[in-house]
């Protein structure tokens, strides 16, 4: 037995059971995948895929069983790896944060620039993607942290460690009618104008929804966007009033824009940060998390990996 058998098994799960893709992504032939996997069945005495003719086509339930031992062993070969770096060079390496576009845009561009200058010799990759996918390159290692409202709690693969509340902000032109209001604008003025906000999955959208269902109202979403820049740009364009997430509205960015707080419109929101269950992480890992949440320190973060525990919201 050997990784190169357990690789081979792992991908073709990853890969739809198509050899093809599989041996380009282990840079190898598509035969030579198929005989790592039939030896690797071969010394097991069991089947791991269901085939039809030379195709994979499912996984056997001696396979589904399998799996999820597969997946540790390939995670605990990587984290002997990486503890052999981390006392080795400790100050090298690489870190991939995956992150949503208003997180990567708005929340951890400062804490960027301060991992930058404390470990330059860090190969730092910040990857953007919808909630689910930030998920999925944490799962499958693509990213060793993940940030994001939505979706990161569902997984049970995951550890997820709670950063900080936010809420949305209604945008709109200067000399709009709802800044006129001196009360606070209420669900039912907004939904007299047609609404221009995130895409369904992104940025506490679910929370906005739920708002208005709860008071009956049907609001004329007129478009919707998974970037905050975008949503402003067209209400600049006097398209729609605009509901994003407070940390998008810069006063001196958006200029041609006006803030209306609606924090008491909608829920407050929960931005989570995402760690993969049993991996290994460097040293520097730590210093961008606490850099991030100084709540989240080392020793906390290393407590909720062990033990799976709940840790305070930050005020």
């Amino acid at each position: 037995m050997n990784f190169q058998q357990l690789r081979s098994v792992r991908e073709a799960v990853r890969r739809g059971f198509n050899l093809t893709e599989v041996a380009a992504m282990l840079h190898t032939s598509q035969p030579g995948v198929s005989r790592q996997i039939r030896e690797l069945e071969e010394e097991l005495g069991v089947e791991i895929f269901v085939r039809a003719g030379k195709r994979l086509t499912g996984l056997t339930p001696p396979g589904e069983t399998l799996l999820p031992i597969v997946e540790r062993l390939l995670l605990e070969s990587d984290n002997l790896r990486r503890v052999g770096q981390d006392f080795s060079a400790s100050a090298q390496g690489r870190l991939s944060v995956a992150a949503t576009h208003s997180q990567a845009r708005y929340a951890l561009p400062q804490v960027v620039r301060d991992f930058r200058t404390l470990f330059p010799q860090v190969s730092l990759h910040l990857h953007q993607g919808s909630p689910r996918q930030v998920a999925e390159m944490l799962l499958s290692g693509e990213a060793d942290i993940g940030v994001a409202t939505e979706a990161l709690a569902g997984y049970d693969a995951l550890v997820t460690l709670p950063c900080y509340r936010w809420t949305h902000s209604i945008v709109v032109p200067p000399g709009h009618a709802l800044l006129q209001q001196r009360e606070p604008v209420t669900l039912e003025q907004l939904a007299q104008y047609p609404i221009i906000t995130y895409e369904l999955g992104y940025t506490g959208r679910a929370h906005i929804d739920e708002a208005f269902a709860r008071e009956g109202l049907a609001p004329d979403i007129v478009l919707t966007a998974m970037d905050a820049d975008v949503i402003k740009t067209y209400v600049e364009l006097d398209m729609g009033v605009g509901i994003v997430a407070s940390i998008a509205v810069d006063p001196e960015r958006d200029r041609q824009l006006r803030m209306i707080d609606a924090g008491h419109l909608f829920e407050v929101n929960l931005t989570r940060l995402a760690l993969r269950k049993g991996a290994w992480l460097r040293g520097y890992a730590y210093h961008f998390i606490e850099s991030f949440v100084p709540t989240l320190t080392r020793e906390s973060v290393e407590k909720a990996m062990r033990e799976g525990a709940a840790l305070p919201v930050p005020d």
